[in-house]
């Protein structure tokens, strides 16, 4: 099987472009305000529109007013949401859009039980769990807190970079990674050459 690779917080059309044709399956759009790589719908509309067929275009929300996702959706066609924060079951299916959730793991969640109350989101995303902090924090957490059998598609992500990612595939066995600040120059700017290195790191681990 062939692990899937999403680069999330692009904010720049060059970045995207680059990572769609070094083999990116997905990118991510943050719409999150205090994220350092939140994003316009304008500018999310033009990195979208500059990317190739067979790109995924994922909009991400953190307890986002659904309002502001309207709004988003009215302006953009993202191919799928992310929903990052503490949003329910029936919030994330409003919107009539496919979607993923992303669960910031720490000890005592229960994953099963978690991944059961949204039963037709297309993956579970797994994020470390940093006090005050919704995502791209660079940091790993213990993956064997992961159960062996989830019943959601695993989409990997926490700490991921170039040097690790393959050892995370080969002990994880994700459907797709995530990452974002491990292929950075600085925060929104991605590293076309760690860009390349992430992927070819993960056409070797599945080799």
């Amino acid at each position: 099987m062939r692990t899937r690779i999403k680069i999330c917080g692009l904010t720049r059309v060059t970045d995207a472009v680059l990572a769609a044709h070094s083999g990116a399956d997905a990118i991510g759009l943050v719409f999150y305000p205090p994220s350092p790589r939140h994003i316009s719908v304008e500018q999310a509309s033009a990195i979208s529109q500059a990317l190739p067929a067979f790109v995924s275009r994922v909009a991400l929300f953190v307890d986002a007013d659904a309002a502001q996702v309207d709004t988003v959706l009215a302006g953009l066609r993202p191919d799928l949401l992310q929903f990052h924060g503490d949003e329910p079951p029936e919030y994330c299916r409003q919107f009539g859009v496919p979607y993923i959730k992303a669960a910031r793991i720490r000890s005592g969640l229960d994953l099963i039980q978690y991944a059961a109350l949204y039963p037709d989101a297309l993956g579970l995303l797994l994020d470390a769990f940093v006090p005050g902090q919704a995502g791209g924090t660079g940091q790993v957490f213990d993956w064997a807190l992961i159960p062996d059998k989830l019943p959601l598609p695993l989409i990997l992500s926490g700490g991921l970079g170039p040097e690790n990612v393959r050892h995370a595939i080969q002990r994880v066995h994700p459907w797709a990674v995530d990452v974002s600040s491990g292929v950075e120059i600085s925060k929104g700017i991605k590293d076309a050459t760690k860009v390349a290195q992430f992927i070819q790191e993960v056409s070797n681990a599945d080799r």
